[in-house]
């Protein structure tokens, strides 16, 4: 059984920056996708951030030139280093995960998950608080 479990996060002012880390466990694909989402109260939730085991990445809009993903696949850890913080990124931050355990998820397939959202395994969330 895979599981995610997300630390890091906390509360900073404006401008500060936080790295959020994605510990998995039970995760023993060759090729996967992995993301982070956010969702701020009364507000949908949206893709932050997707990387595949490619080192391929994509980026909503709003984090372009501020977050960075990235993956230590040698301690199964995905992270989310977050600069430049506005109080717009204010919400509860989640990491999820897809993959195979043989074959390749190709990058189209990718940009489906993240699109739709559409991941088998969710972590349980980190707060992010940016005071102005």
């Amino acid at each position: 059984q895979v599981q995610l479990v997300e630390s890091g996060g906390g509360s900073v002012q404006a401008g500060g920056s936080l790295r959020l880390s994605c510990a998995a466990s039970g995760y023993t694909y060759s090729s996967y996708c992995m993301a982070w989402f956010r969702q701020a109260p009364g507000k949908e939730r949206e893709g932050v951030a997707a990387i595949n085991s490619d080192g391929r990445t994509i980026y909503a809009d709003s984090v372009k030139g501020r977050f960075t993903i990235s993956k230590d696949n040698a301690k199964n850890t995905l992270y989310l280093q977050m600069k430049s913080l506005k109080p717009e990124d204010n919400a509860m931050y989640y990491c999820a995960a897809d993959g195979r355990s043989a074959g390749l998820m190709p990058w189209v397939l990718c940009l489906k998950k993240y699109t739709e959202g559409e991941y088998n395994y969710w972590g349980q969330g980190t707060q992010v608080t940016v005071s102005s």
